[in-house]
């Protein structure tokens, strides 16, 4: 395995949210300014009695892709210093099931002072489970 299959995708571990989703075990397909692409794995601490990720724990993704998608905006990870999740709509075509499946942040509009990002969760065969949309307050 590769550097970049070991890195942590938003932060080390140690961040509430993080640990939560265990998103430093994420996988990233693609990262260009303005778009992630990750594989995740879906731990059974956030499943529903029928063995789904608990909608509740759908907005966690959501924001760490978000927050992540807005920060390839900036040339230097320290330019990015801080992010607010102003709004967040979610949409919900089919359950997420596990043991795996795809997440991908897209910058839809990059404004002055709020950053508009779309969420979508596939599976692992491209079908669409999940469509958010987040509008993120970003650091002038």
């Amino acid at each position: 395995m590769s550097d970049q299959d070991e890195r942590p995708i938003f932060m080390k571990p140690g961040h509430n949210a993080g640990d939560l989703v265990e998103s430093a075990r994420w996988k990233i397909i693609q990262e260009a300014r303005g778009l992630i692409e990750i594989e995740a794995h879906l731990p059974t601490h956030l499943l529903n009695p029928r063995k789904q990720l608990f909608g509740g724990f759908t907005g966690t993704y959501v924001d760490m892709i978000s927050l992540y998608a807005c920060r390839t905006l900036f040339d230097k990870s320290s330019d990015f210093t801080w992010s607010a999740t102003v709004n967040m709509r979610i949409d919900y075509f089919a359950p997420v099931l596990g043991p795996r499946f795809r997440l991908k942040g897209e910058v839809i509009n990059d404004g002055r002072s709020t950053c508009l990002v779309g969420a979508t969760f596939t599976d692992l065969d491209g079908n669409k489970l999940v469509y958010a949309i987040t509008t993120l307050r970003k650091n002038a």
